[in-house]
């Protein structure tokens, strides 16, 4: 059985598709590329597809992923090309790489995000940051299945900065952007948590709601404070086996201690 670990996108309109529309959506694609999916057993087999923290709906996303598990072998890349061909427009497939190593949901430990403050301006948006960084917890409540919650949306936060919005976007009146790099723990601090601390200690509350993006998602690098790429240990994998197979093909075979 073959394992193959894709990268995909959520953009424009499609933000709004909930994770059971792209399911529904991907599955389609799977049967139109025809691609050869290993299924579950029992009286209602389904795909094997696993996804991984997957973004709330309504956030458009650079940085989603999945696996899926095939009974025949196939080139990621060229499977790559045909599901992307089989996905709406905004629903993209954008990496692949073969499952060389175990453990894809255990490096998906934090995510950069991109929030569009239209209405907002540069010098507001950088005060608000500057209250929520220097506070030592910033209680936010979010409405769940079981009632409302309380907890810190500050705790998770390991980077948040203001800057302007490029200057050849689409529209009239200020816009600040915020990037946020926050950590997956539990509670899940989402963007919109955050945008409630920002209103909490600083009464920042943009006139119309946030453009949120994901940019990236991966292991979270305490040192360097970034975000790295998941699926890179996967692609050295690979690149590192035929490496592996060329050295001991080219070893010396041992000579016996007794040979002439």
């Amino acid at each position: 059985m073959q394992r193959i670990r894709l990268r995909y996108t959520k953009r424009g309109r499609l933000r709004f598709t909930s994770h059971r529309d792209f399911q529904r959506a991907f599955e389609r694609a799977l049967r139109r590329a025809e691609v050869p999916m290993a299924y579950s057993a029992g009286f209602t087999p389904h795909p094997k597809v696993s996804y991984a923290n997957a973004a709330p709906t309504g956030t458009g996303s650079e940085a989603e992923y999945l696996e899926i598990a095939l009974t025949e072998p196939r080139d990621p890349q060229e499977l790559r090309e045909l599901l992307d061909e089989s996905l709406p427009d905004g629903l993209d497939i954008t990496d692949a790489v073969e499952a060389r190593t175990p453990g894809l949901a255990d490096r998906l430990t934090a995510s950069v995000w991109e929030l569009r403050l239209e209405g907002v301006e540069v010098a507001d948006a950088e005060r608000a940051v500057a209250a929520f960084l220097a506070a030592d917890a910033v209680e936010v409540q979010r409405k769940t299945k079981s009632g409302m919650r309380t907890f810190d949306a500050r705790a998770a936060v390991a980077g948040l900065e203001a800057g302007p919005a490029p200057a050849d976007r689409p529209g009239q009146g200020p816009c600040a952007i915020l990037r946020l790099v926050v950590r997956h723990v539990t509670p899940a601090v989402r963007p919109d948590d955050v945008l409630s601390g920002l209103r909490a200690v600083a009464d920042l509350a943009p006139p119309v709601p946030a453009a949120v993006t994901r940019l990236a998602q991966g292991l979270f690098d305490e040192e360097s404070g970034t975000v790295t790429d998941p699926l890179a240990p996967d692609r050295e994998a690979v690149t590192a086996a035929p490496q592996r197979a060329a050295g001991l093909a080219a070893a010396p075979e041992p000579t016996g201690a007794g040979s002439a």
